[in-house]
């Protein structure tokens, strides 16, 4: 897990990337019907929208907000890591689901009277597949990488030179 600034900073870029990227080609692939390779060129496109607001939305509200809630329930370093890493993930995906549906609503569905019922259908649409996405294949998928980028014994250097 990141031990710097920076270090979060990449963290966060790549989860955003690994989960923005696999949400909008789900969105796409329900919008049309079924999933197509053509899906994963369209959702490249909107990668870097959705990307940078996902981005954002993480650095300045999820990121802060999912840890001191995911903290009422688990305290590092006397919790299991695994029970850590599983609040941290699950808060971020209640947090940011709703706030990037809502950005996907306004950006791709408009923004009309039934802006609400379009926002909460695609809300209770994307919920499970993000959070299945993010605690069953993103969450470790990220970490490992992350890991491979910054070994641990890099961490604790990096962690003793703040």
């Amino acid at each position: 897990m990141p031990k710097t600034k920076f270090q979060e900073i990449i963290f966060t870029i790549i989860m955003v990337i690994v989960m923005v990227y696999a949400l909008v080609v789900y969105n796409i692939s329900l919008d049309k019907g079924g999933l197509t390779n053509e899906v994963f060129y369209i959702a490249l496109g909107e990668l870097v929208i959705m990307g940078i607001v996902g981005f954002i939305l993480e650095m300045l509200i999820a990121g802060p907000l999912s840890k001191k809630l995911a903290f009422r329930l688990v305290t590092p370093g006397k919790d299991k890591p695994i029970f850590v890493i599983l609040a941290v993930s699950a808060m971020t995906v209640c947090l940011m689901c709703p706030m990037m549906s809502f950005v996907a609503t306004v950006l791709f569905k408009g923004v009309d009277s039934q802006l609400v019922s379009k926002w909460i259908q695609t809300s209770v649409m994307n919920f499970p597949m993000a959070l299945c996405w993010q605690i069953f294949f993103a969450g470790p998928f990220v970490r490992w990488v992350f890991g491979h980028l910054f070994p641990e014994k890099d961490l604790e250097l990096a962690a003793e030179a703040e």
